[in-house]
């Protein structure tokens, strides 16, 4: 008789979260359904969620002692083996929690974490992944170590755990220097690929969002890449570049890059640098956005936000308002059409849409059919700096006091530098200044 192995139990999960001054309620019920989503894509079962109003977090617990004091009676009573707070708790809070609780005790920047490691399949990525994890690690290991003083304690049992407790810092952190040498390794690949990419002189645009928002769905139809897109948060990790061409033959670079999210940690994104940096080098950015989700201008922002963290902000954006198909007020796509001038309406599942996309883009690539010549004096750093951001540098070279630079710029930009114009340079078009595109 074949014996099957007992199918195991998904983690029972109770999420808490704090209700702060100047934080509506609105906002937490919003922020704390994305951390019930978060939890059931890392494989939870949600229990239940308990919220509390604070005006600030209490150093022991985070929430009240009190509360703290019913969260024990709750886990108990519903068999949770997990909780999970919405907000990043300090070593010392995550430590009492879990001797008060005696259950594994989870903020939601390690819920992130654990998503991403179940999540990243390329090399780059797991070494991604692991880095944000040891660096949100290292200042907590003491808390990995509290089970010494549970020991009988006294003389023989204080100095053996100092000990090890430096023994696994010195590890971790020899293993965190590692790792950003092999990051580096990624990141100085990649520059050569772009590098490579520039030297044929075609735009890329990196197709940004919003977790979830649909930016994989719309790179599978727009090239017929083979990218998993699945209704979760966090589906796919790494970029994937593909070429397509629009109607007038210009080949355009796509890139798929990970979502972004409220709250996103600062570790994950100083950890994806070598994955990210394809947003602050690329050309245009494509931002997707989910028209059906009823929190749609708040992700906009937060995906602002990191672009701004990214040092992307400025470049030209193509906001692309996708999932049409799952609206129940049609008329909301023309709403938020005519809020954002030049943006579009699509739904990248059913294809609705997609061919205002495509001449959209088009149009928008226009401004960098022209590449223009200027003069910047080298005082004015600033500037040239952001002639780097939101540009498509060509060429660069310094004489005297000037950098001599020629470029791709944006309209916008092109404006703003009309005065540092060498005009003994003439714009050349871009069929002509470089080799035709492969159609």
């Amino acid at each position: 008789m074949i014996q099957t192995r007992p199918k195991k139990q998904p983690e029972r999960a109770l999420l808490i979260g704090l209700e702060q001054e100047g934080v509506s309620k609105w906002d937490l019920a919003d922020s704390m359904e994305e951390l019930r989503e978060l939890a059931s894509s890392a494989g939870a079962e949600v229990v239940d969620t308990v919220t509390q109003k604070l005006s600030r977090p209490t150093a022991p617990f985070y929430i009240g002692k009190g509360k703290a004091e019913v969260i024990k009676d709750c886990v108990q009573r519903e068999r949770v083996t997990s909780v999970i707070f919405n907000d990043e708790l300090s070593p010392a809070q995550g430590r009492n929690l879990e001797n008060l609780l005696s259950r594994k005790v989870l903020d939601r920047t390690q819920l992130i974490l654990d998503i991403f490691a179940q999540r990243a399949r390329s090399r780059e990525g797991r070494l991604q992944i692991e880095l944000a994890q040891l660096q949100y690690l290292l200042p907590r290991l003491t808390r990995m170590w509290n089970h010494l003083s549970r020991q009988t304690g006294g003389i023989g049992t204080r100095g053996p755990g100092e000990t090890q407790l430096e023994v696994d810092r010195r590890r971790v952190q020899e293993r965190i220097a590692r790792l950003e040498r092999d990051l580096e390794g990624v990141r100085k690949v990649r520059a050569i690929q772009r590098q490579g990419r520039k030297r044929h002189q075609w735009p890329v645009a990196a197709v940004v969002g919003y977790t979830n928002a649909g930016k994989s769905t719309l790179l599978n139809l727009m090239t017929g890449a083979d990218v998993l897109a699945a209704n979760q948060l966090f589906a796919t990790l790494d970029p994937t570049t593909r070429s397509f061409h629009l109607p007038n033959k210009q080949r355009v670079l796509l890139t798929d890059t990970v979502g972004f999210l409220r709250k996103l940690p600062h570790t994950l994104i100083e950890s994806f640098k070598a994955t990210l940096e394809e947003v602050s080098d690329a050309d245009i950015l494509i931002h997707v956005v989910d028209l059906s989700h009823p929190r749609v201008d708040e992700q906009m922002e937060a995906v602002d936000i990191v672009i701004k963290e990214l040092d992307a902000f400025g470049k030209q954006t193509l906001i692309v308002f996708n999932k049409i198909d799952l609206l129940d007020q049609p008329e909301l796509a023309g709403i938020y059409v005519q809020r954002f001038p030049g943006s579009v309406a699509i739904s990248a599942r059913t294809g609705a849409g997609v061919d205002q996309f495509v001449q959209a883009l088009q149009a928008a690539l226009g401004a960098w059919r022209l590449r223009s010549r200027f003069r910047v004096p080298l005082s004015d750093s600033s500037l040239v700096a952001e002639i780097h951001r939101v540009g498509h540098v060509l060429e660069l070279r310094y004489e005297g006091e000037y950098a001599v630079i020629t470029a791709h710029v944006p309209p916008q930009l092109e404006h703003k530098l009309e005065r540092f114009a060498d005009e003994s340079a003439t714009q050349v078009s871009a069929e002509t200044a470089v080799p035709p595109f492969s159609g």
